[in-house]
């Protein structure tokens, strides 16, 4: 018999080329569960692909969800949870296992391209002994994926802003990694990516940044808008490079791209796990509105799609994951956590987006007006129980909980204190909430939440002698 030549049409070898393309440069959605009004798995597939993408990630491996994800001609990217970690780091056997488990039964699906082991490992400290374990969990599932055949799968995990010390992206040059990370971690980290031709996926939010830097960062800086007319063309130029910028998402990648390079892996590639803009938020999170979520996500998904690059990686390609597919009620902290959406539960757009980044902006239909929260409030805000708080159990325990991180702010309301009166739990609540967010607030960040109960208002608690402690935002 003769042999098959080992040759292919060159428009197959081009369509392969093409498909390969897409599948490694995309803009998808992160599929976050935490909600219980959520559509169901093929529902929520359904709305991503209506809204353009091309991806969708998970923070676990639930076959519920993986199964028709597979299914549906999109690219799926499973997760590792943070507490399965140690075991996979600790047992080869344990992430054959694992792998054999979850994966396998996708083994010939070539949508299937990425793992991501845990989620922002290195931002929580109290479980500092993951940090350590991340990147040889990271080994283990790497050569249990290649044992089984999967060697197109890259492992990756994903890093937050906070992985650079102080957070600091000005200016971007001055980019490095924290030092109690950068050596132990960081270092074998991406020497691991090096070596398998993986991506780094950082978390990067120019909300978060622009925020906590509003008076010297432009609000079009960081939604990637030109500056507005009449002002001239805003850019923010790097002593260190001498490169200029004009947007803030740029700038933050070239801060982990300078961070990589001083740790001595400049060639890493890098993609985004998860950028986007909350819709909506509470009064002190100035900005969260659904303008302004519209606007950058879809600049973003134009900037993205044009491959551009940033300034210091011009041309740069990449996958990318907006956060998130919906608004999810389930979250915990500020009102952000639960309204980064790009849909409602129900189904309906909290706002149009094309993450193909092909649509023309001018056939987007109008935006509401320019939001009055794009400046912080500039009054006083008070926490107190919020209307919905029926359980006068659960208002009690989360009182006595705040009144165990200092005993002296709630003084007040015991017997013969100012606020005793009246004697009941949501008054005596809404004080000890006001005094905790007062103390807590600017020094670790503290909310206006109390397991859901809770709710800030502009209006002035106070009565008689008894004064609420207050918040001014900044």
């Amino acid at each position: 018999m003769a042999m098959a030549s080992s040759r292919l049409p060159l428009q197959l070898l081009l369509v392969v080329g093409a498909a390969a393309s897409e599948i490694a440069h995309f803009l998808g959605v992160n599929y976050g569960r935490l909600g219980d009004d959520l559509p169901p798995p093929h529902r929520a597939l359904e709305l991503a692909r209506s809204a353009g993408a091309a991806a969708v990630r998970f923070y676990d491996s639930n076959a519920t969800f993986l199964s028709p994800a597979a299914a549906s001609g999109l690219v799926f990217v499973p997760g590792v949870p943070n507490e399965l970690i140690p075991s996979l780091a600790a047992s080869r056997r344990a992430a054959d296992e694992w792998v054999a488990a979850t994966l396998l039964p996708f083994r010939r699906n070539r949508r299937l391209r990425y793992l991501f082991v845990g989620n922002e490992v290195l931002s929580d400290p109290t479980t500092k002994s993951r940090w350590f374990q991340l990147v040889p969990a990271m080994a283990n599932l790497e050569r249990a994926l290649r044992r089984h055949g999967m060697r197109r799968v890259k492992v990756s995990t994903t890093l937050g802003m906070d992985a650079l010390d102080g957070q600091n992206v000005f200016p971007p040059s001055a980019g490095v990694f924290r030092p109690d990370i950068a050596d132990a971690v960081v270092r074998p980290l991406l020497a691991f990516l090096e070596r398998t031709d993986s991506y780094l996926f950082v978390d990067a939010y120019t909300y978060f940044t622009w925020s906590a830097n509003h008076t010297i960062v432009p609000l079009h800086y960081a939604l990637l808008e030109p500056s507005p007319s009449p002002s001239p063309a805003y850019q923010y130029h790097d002593p260190g490079t001498g490169l200029s910028y004009t947007n803030l998402l740029d700038h933050m990648l070239d801060a982990v791209v300078a961070a990589m390079c001083r740790a001595g892996h400049c060639g890493v590639r890098m993609a985004l796990a998860e950028t986007g803009w909350p819709n909506a938020g509470d009064l002190d999170q100035f900005g969260a509105n659904a303008r302004n979520a519209a606007t950058y996500n879809r600049n973003m998904a134009r900037h993205l799609a044009s491959g551009a690059g940033t300034p210091r990686r011009p041309g740069m390609r990449m996958p990318a994951f907006v956060f998130a597919l919906f608004n999810e009620d389930l979250k915990t902290g500020p009102a952000t956590e639960r309204h980064w959406g790009l849909f409602h539960p129900n189904g309906s757009a909290v706002y149009e987006v094309d993450l193909t980044g092909r649509r023309p902006p001018a056939s987007y239909p109008p935006l509401p007006p320019p939001a009055t929260n794009d400046a912080p409030y500039p009054g006083k805000l008070w926490c107190v129980v919020g209307a919905a708080a029926a359980n006068e159990t659960a208002v009690r325990e989360q009182m006595e909980a705040a009144c165990a991180d200092e005993a002296a702010l709630c003084a007040p309301v015991r017997a013969g204190g100012e606020c005793y009166l009246p004697n009941t739990v949501a008054a005596h609540a809404s004080y000890v909430f006001s005094a905790h967010w007062n103390k807590f607030s600017k020094v670790y960040g503290g909310w206006c939440y109390f397991a859901g109960l809770a709710m800030e208002t502009t209006t002035d608690p106070s009565h008689g002698s008894c004064k609420f402690p207050s918040v001014t935002p900044s």
